[in-house]
């Protein structure tokens, strides 16, 4: 919306700054982290008075986990989606269509979230939402959508190729295949965030590291001048996604004030699944989608902790670790819970810098 105003840079020439994305990330920033700072006790108190008992604590986790968290309510996600939507149209360009197609993924896995979260406090079970399949089907048409319109934009065949870090002259046609792959890495991203979410605060800060590196990538990747000196491939427009990672830091800011332990609501799947997408959709866009892998390296840890559980208890009876996703593997060795969440944070930086640093080192 403010975007506009270089229409009358002319006459105003301090509007001239409306121009710059960097700019504009700020205050989407600053936005997001004000809305949600300055709201957030309402919300929570309507959430509370609406959700009663709050989310259900699943009984088969951390026995410590239904002393302390019963009763706290769920869905914060609508806190940080109301953050992000309120900044990101306020400050990004209306007429970029990168834009559009992430916020669109962000709220249709918002909306799948939601239902889940609302599925889950109407009937007081941690365990009843969404059955895995219908969900996983929901996310990977919308994922698919979103691919296809991403492909539709940039240059064939470079459209639907995948670019492999630290190589700048190997990339890799995928054809009609792209939107399913694409999709792959959406889903994927948007899982393995909700997975994460178990712990207070342990989702959104690695959430945040990750607007923040992805928000880095496509200020770089969509500027032909920076692009052409880091030697990565050029994708015009991404750089207007900067806008929506900042909009992504500061409403998690905003929420971390409300969620740091004691947490005083939880994200749900509401939030987790909608972040998870977002992030994954910017890589899809900035062709980027293998720095994901890296950058978000704790989220695939913790969705293949899940996986390596269930396949080996299926095949041999046993469990690997302890209990699954592996946050609660540590919890039952003992680490307390703000060990985890910490330590968990400083392993989400130093995978952001290694993954950074593929977009020099080629």
């Amino acid at each position: 919306m403010l975007y506009w105003l270089i229409e009358f840079s002319d006459k105003i020439s301090v509007l001239n700054v409306f121009r710059y994305i960097t700019f504009r990330t700020g205050g989407a920033t600053m936005t997001a982290l004000i809305f949600v700072f300055l709201a957030g006790s309402s919300i929570i108190d309507m959430l509370r008075l609406k959700q009663g008992r709050g989310q259900p604590i699943r009984t088969d986790g951390p026995q410590s986990h239904l002393a302390k968290k019963i009763g706290t309510p769920t869905m914060g996600g609508l806190m940080i989606l109301s953050g992000v939507v309120l900044a990101t149209i306020l400050w990004a360009n209306p007429a970029n269509p990168y834009v559009w197609i992430v916020l669109g993924v962000t709220l249709s896995f918002g909306v799948i979230g939601f239902y889940d979260d609302y599925l889950k406090v109407t009937k007081q079970k941690s365990d009843t939402g969404f059955t895995g399949r219908v969900r996983l089907s929901a996310e990977a048409m919308i994922a698919i959508l979103a691919c296809v319109a991403i492909s539709q934009l940039g240059r064939p065949p470079f459209a639907t190729s995948l670019t492999i870090p630290l190589f700048k002259e190997v990339v890799l046609n995928l054809g009609w295949f792209f939107a399913v792959f694409g999709a792959f890495i959406i889903v994927g991203a948007g899982n393995a965030v909700n997975l994460t979410d178990g712990l207070d605060g342990l989702a959104i800060v690695p959430v945040m590291i990750a607007a923040a590196s992805f928000g880095m990538i496509a200020y770089l990747a969509g500027n032909a001048v920076f692009a052409d000196y880091l030697q990565i491939h050029y994708v015009a427009g991404t750089g207007e996604l900067a806008v929506l990672c900042g909009a992504v830091i500061g409403a998690g800011i905003g929420f971390l004030w409300f969620n740091a332990p004691p947490a005083s609501i939880f994200m749900g799947d509401t939030g987790s699944l909608a972040l998870g997408g977002l992030i994954g959709t910017i890589a899809v866009a900035t062709k980027h989608e293998i720095t994901l892998a890296i950058i978000g390296g704790l989220f695939v840890l913790e969705a293949v902790s899940v996986i390596v559980q269930v396949v080996s208890f299926k095949l041999t009876g046993k469990r690997v670790f302890m209990m699954a996703p592996i946050h609660h593997h540590f919890e039952q060795k003992g680490w307390t819970e703000p060990q985890i969440v910490i330590r968990f944070w400083i392993i989400s930086i130093v995978l952001a810098l290694i993954g950074l640093s593929t977009l020099k080192l080629r």
